[in-house]
């Protein structure tokens, strides 16, 4: 889409095995939660279009298999990304601690610019009870990697819609910036030298 009323967005949702990506972006698409859902071998993209400050946004959003033996083929879909959720799983301690590993795996295969790059980190599940990891915890550790937090839940749809429409605002920013920032390099022009060399008669 190139008209500036009309953009398309690319977003990942990554991390580790059983955080409840795939249902977290089933709530917010379909609005509807399974507690039988198959691990994602590999990737799987749902298309979502929604409208925001006067944009019109397709977000083609890619939901990524977190087994580690499909990590180097998943890292193949991060190219081209114009924003990302990190999510980990509130009552497994585990899975908060390999966000860095994530993290840094994600940003080392985009081929944009990673400075600000548009990151929020979810802990899901925050509807179960037998919870390990603090809010507390996680808040700081976003706020060292100036990354945003939110607490959702994809089972009773706590903070879903807002956490997405949040990455889409942070992607729809970004991408205007890398688009003005490449236009901008791209028609730099060399200085013409127009001080007189002599008399040409």
């Amino acid at each position: 889409m190139s008209s500036k009323n009309e953009v398309e967005l690319k977003i990942n949702i990554i991390g580790p095995l059983g955080t409840g990506k795939t249902s977290l972006l089933n709530q917010y698409v379909h609005k509807c939660f399974k507690n039988d859902y198959q691990n994602t071998l590999g990737a799987q993209l749902i298309s979502k279009t929604i409208k925001l400050d006067k944009t019109c946004m397709k977000l083609q959003i890619w939901d990524t298999g977190g087994q580690e033996r499909f990590r180097s083929l998943v890292s193949t879909f991060y190219k081209g990304s114009d924003g990302c959720f990190l999510v980990y799983d509130v009552t497994d301690e585990d899975t908060f601690v390999c966000l860095e590993q994530w993290r840094k795996d994600f940003l080392s295969k985009l081929h944009a610019p990673v400075t600000d790059f548009p990151i929020i980190v979810l802990g899901n599940k925050v509807d179960l009870t037998e919870r390990k990891v603090s809010k507390e915890s996680a808040v700081s550790w976003c706020n060292q990697r100036s990354i945003s937090y939110f607490e959702v839940s994809a089972k009773l749809n706590i903070n879903v819609e807002l956490a997405f429409e949040t990455l889409a605002k942070k992607a729809l920013l970004h991408y205007w910036e890398a688009r003005e920032s490449y236009l901008v390099d791209s028609i730099k022009l060399t200085p013409v030298d127009d001080s007189p060399h002599g008399s040409c008669c």
